[in-house]
């Protein structure tokens, strides 16, 4: 039996391979998929940050001051990219419970730069902390 075929065996340039019958891919098969992962989360990288570089509008809470619980007096200052549009703040003033004992809008006009505000917040039950919820362009 010296030119017979056992099984699994031909003669020829048709060989079997199992990894073509089960679909066994080769080893790298994973790199177009991160490349593409990479090359999205990389764009998108830097379009949110250069997006949230420079906000249109910023605050920040300077202080508060909470001698009279019922009216308390919150500092802040306000930043636009754009001066000459009007602002409109929220300001809440919070209980031991962190719930919300009194709420204003302040309403900033158009002016040049960086302003600081002063504001007093009437609450209708005894508040410990003050803070700006948030701050929108008109």
């Amino acid at each position: 039996m010296s030119g017979a075929n056992f099984q699994g065996e031909s003669e020829g340039r048709d060989a079997f391979d199992f990894n073509d019958r089960y679909g066994v891919r080769p080893q790298r098969a994973w790199i177009p998929y991160a490349l593409s992962f990479a090359i999205i989360g990389g764009a998108w990288l830097i379009w949110a940050g250069m997006h949230q570089a420079e906000p249109p509008i910023s605050y920040a809470l300077v202080a508060f001051n909470n001698d009279d619980p019922r009216n308390t007096e919150i500092r802040y200052t306000i930043n636009r990219r754009d001066p000459s549009k009007t602002a409109m703040c929220t300001i809440a003033a919070r209980d031991i419970d962190k719930v919300i004992v009194g709420q204003i809008d302040d309403r900033i006009p158009a002016a040049t730069g960086a302003i600081e505000r002063t504001v007093t917040i009437p609450s209708r039950a005894d508040a410990v902390n003050a803070g700006v919820i948030a701050c929108y362009l008109d």
